[in-house]
């Protein structure tokens, strides 16, 4: 699917395609399936999608296409890549894009990220840049503290309070054996290190909400204690 969508795009042999550190692992291989040459960004905080200064750093004169992941059912900054884009002369590709319209299960994943974001304590819970539209098609939280220990101990004690829960992307692209790039990106290596999804299925009740929700306010004070 990625690579027909590059091909598509006129994508081929030496182009490079900005892509997300973050989420962007399929699109990364998919540039190098067409023969093009994936340069990794970092990504917004609060979105987890390219972010467009980063972006616009790493544009070359070889650049051909900016490649934004919708991640989680939250909406890159389509307008600012799209003005990039146009300054730049380049194209943009975009991937995972949420579904358009405001279905039954959408609304109800909506409400139930509502009542979460009012309810959950010791997590960072997602927030919703303006003038986008989030679909909650994965409700990610954050996990602050001294990085993956502290993420992972907390998702194996609610998994073992029955909770069921995972890591949404367990390595950011340009850590990955194929695209290493030698260089830092700060905000999608906290991402990989911090970030857990809650399920918030159509089909849960309202009491399996509120279970998971006292579930993780019942670890995070003891959890995110700094290490000595």
């Amino acid at each position: 699917m990625a690579t027909t969508q590059l091909r598509d795009a006129g994508i081929g042999a030496g182009d490079e395609v900005v892509v997300p550190a973050y989420g962007g692992g399929e699109v990364a291989e998919a540039v190098r399936a067409v023969g093009g040459r994936p340069v990794i960004a970092d990504i917004d905080p609060r979105s987890f999608c390219l972010d467009p200064a980063a972006a616009a750093a790493a544009v070359t004169d070889r650049t051909a296409a900016l490649a934004p992941v919708h991640l989680f059912g939250h909406t890159a900054d389509t307008v600012r890549l799209g003005e990039l884009a146009e300054r730049f002369g380049v194209r943009t590709v975009e991937f995972g894009a949420p579904a358009v319209g405001q279905t039954l299960e959408t609304a109800r994943r909506r409400r139930y990220a509502a009542y979460l974001g009012s309810r959950l304590t010791g997590v960072i819970v997602p927030s919703v840049a303006e003038g986008a539209a989030h679909t909650y098609s994965e409700y990610v939280v954050r996990v602050p503290g001294n990085g993956r220990p502290d993420r992972d101990a907390f998702k194996h004690a609610l998994r073992a309070k029955g909770v069921r829960c995972w890591v949404p992307v367990k390595i950011p692209v340009h850590w990955m054996p194929d695209f290493r790039a030698g260089v830092r990106l700060p905000e999608a290596e906290r991402a990989a290190d911090e970030c857990l999804a809650l399920p918030i299925d159509a089909s849960m009740t309202q009491r399996e909400l509120q279970r998971m929700a006292s579930a993780c306010n019942a670890l995070g004070g003891l959890l995110l204690e700094p290490a000595c």
